[in-house]
């Protein structure tokens, strides 16, 4: 018998793409939604959609009745004070575990990040303390501290995966570079783990379906520098454009900008933390999770995971077979693949 799989965060970038596997794979999951506008986005699955709130008990009372295994995703996904992301990422957790409880839901699936690390000059494993660096980061670690002790309590399975960098056609930098330029706020030498949003949307459905419990961070098979994954990105989309801005000049900017979107009572996008973020050595040991469930990803290296995502979302990078005939586009640097035979 297929178990009932809720996901919470469904129409979020991750939530999105995890709805639609499992929704592929049969298994019709329960869509927990939010905001009433964004189920247009499920609409077309195979797939139960609840209305609900982390921040609304009653709702997740509703919502986790006959569940089986919870995919935990929903919260303030934004990189800003503590004050600001933890009435979702914390509290809100917390009482999604204690409605789970009370629904002698079984497993819990917790999607924590590597922003629970501070900056490493070594790969990071499972074994690697947390000493998370700003609001982000140690709203998920409190979180993961308090699942843990409540879901040991009630003899529920807990999995926690920190996930990396998750990139894929739907992200917000996929929407900067889809506009054909952004800055890369520091030297970008660090070296960062990253996954393709399919790959952790088949991470996180092989653990909710397996037994696998534990805490752990999970990326692809080879973490690159943000410059490599930026060169990479322009390597398959010429149109992008990126700007190296000092790191001081960089914060200085966020700095400024949280305190105007603060007057407008509006989230500030690139704030401090998320420049402090970007900044981090986060490199995590390849096959983490992955060799446990004798799984490896299909995007095992940004240069496969950036390929797919260009042909996918970047409309300008296709051009008509015409165009490989052109003498003038020849000249400007385009594939002679297709260019006719010289006559003999």
């Amino acid at each position: 018998m297929k178990p009932t799989i809720l996901v919470t965060g469904a129409t979020g970038f991750i939530g999105l793409e995890l709805s639609r596997y499992l929704a592929a794979q049969g298994l019709k999951p329960r869509l927990l939604v939010r905001r009433p506008d964004r189920t247009l986005l499920v609409s077309g699955l195979d797939a139960t959609v609840v209305p609900g709130d982390l921040q609304d008990p009653a709702s997740l009372d509703r919502a986790v009745r006959g569940v089986d295994t919870i995919i935990h995703l929903g919260g303030r996904a934004l990189f800003e004070r503590y004050e600001l992301v933890q009435g979702t990422l914390l509290q809100g957790s917390v009482a999604l575990m204690r409605a789970a409880i009370q629904a002698n839901v079984g497993s819990f699936i917790f999607a924590s990040s590597l922003l629970t690390y501070a900056s490493q000059s070594e790969v990071i494993d499972a074994a690697t303390p947390l000493q998370p660096q700003g609001g982000y980061g140690r709203a998920k670690a409190e979180a993961e501290h308090i699942l843990e002790e409540m879901a040991k309590t009630a003899g529920m399975r807990l999995a926690i995966l920190r996930l990396p960098h998750t990139y894929g056609p739907g992200s917000l930098l996929f929407d900067q570079i889809r506009r054909g330029w952004m800055f890369q706020p520091g030297p970008g030498t660090n070296v960062y783990s990253h996954m393709h949003v399919h790959d952790s949307a088949r991470l996180l459905t092989e653990v909710a379906l397996s037994n696998w419990s534990g805490s752990s961070p999970v990326a692809d098979a080879q973490p690159c520098t943000w410059r490599d994954f930026f060169r990479v990105c322009r390597e398959f989309y010429p149109y992008f454009r990126y700007l190296r801005l000092p790191y001081g000049l960089a914060l200085g900017g966020a700095a400024l900008a949280e305190g105007f979107f603060g007057l407008l009572r509006r989230p500030a996008m690139m704030t401090r933390d998320a420049i402090r973020s970007f900044n981090l050595n986060l490199a995590v040991q390849p096959g983490l999770v992955w060799d446990d469930l004798g799984l490896n990803p299909e995007f095992p290296t940004v240069r496969e995971g950036l390929a797919d995502v260009v042909c996918r979302s970047m409309p300008f990078a296709w051009r008509p077979s015409v165009h490989d005939r052109c003498r003038c586009y020849l000249d400007k640097g385009g594939c002679p693949v297709n260019e006719p035979p010289e006559k003999i």
